[in-house]
């Protein structure tokens, strides 16, 4: 029996969303981030030595890397959600499969940390002389060198959603399951996704669907969605 071992609103949600599209039998452990770091629970070190999110394991099996996840379970379920090897939707597969954590994800982790900077509590003594700095450090680099790639990352994006229905055509695929979550994290912190209708109206579309639906109800609390 396979087991996901599903930490709160993280990447580990859209893996839930691809057992239920599978239709592979599954449990799931939950674990809860600490209340002052937001941090993953140690707990996950027994499971893997990262102590990560998303982790499965099936019989004495363990898998970690939501893309190295997507395609074990994929195999499992006899190739369901991948295209046909040697066509151009099989290429385009392998292409967003890596993309969403090679490319997409990067840019917006920086801003979720270059954000944490920006608002961290300082002790009061240093306050006034480190805060501006930091800030001033922080903004520089969001303004010269994030928002711009990120900008650049979701147009191309939207662009690709505006002539396809899915990342890899007319079906739904395991790239998408990748793609979700980049997806989501950009449009709770990246202004530039706020003027992309092509990727707005996918969100939307992939959050209308029953696998996902049921996927939400087996995670319990997510901030994406």
């Amino acid at each position: 029996m396979i087991t996901l071992h599903h930490l709160e609103h993280s990447r580990s949600q859209r893996i839930i969303w691809l057992l239920e599209e599978l239709g592979l039998p599954y449990t799931v452990k939950h674990y809860k981030r600490d209340a002052k770091t937001y941090l993953a629970p140690p707990e996950l070190f027994k499971i893997h030595p990262l102590g990560k999110s998303p982790v499965i394991t099936d019989g004495d099996i363990t898998v970690a890397e939501s893309g190295a996840i997507v395609e074990y379970l994929i195999d499992k379920a006899g190739g369901k959600l991948r295209p046909q090897a040697g066509t151009q939707a099989h290429r385009d597969y392998t292409y967003w499969l890596h993309f969403a954590e090679g490319s997409a994800m990067p840019f917006l982790v920086m801003t979720l940390i270059f954000n944490k900077i920006e608002n961290a509590p300082l002790p009061f003594f240093v306050k006034p002389l480190v805060l501006p700095i930091a800030r001033g450090i922080s903004k520089q680099v969001k303004s010269s060198f994030i928002n711009p790639n990120l900008e650049r990352q979701f147009k191309y994006l939207n662009e690709h959603l505006g002539k396809n229905a899915w990342f890899c055509g007319d079906q739904l695929t395991g790239a998408d399951i990748m793609m979700i979550f980049p997806l989501e994290a950009a449009a709770s912190r990246a202004e530039a996704i706020k003027s992309m209708p092509n990727i707005a109206a996918y969100v939307k579309k992939v959050h209308a669907l029953p696998a996902y639906k049921k996927a939400l109800e087996v995670g319990g609390p997510y901030d994406y969605a």
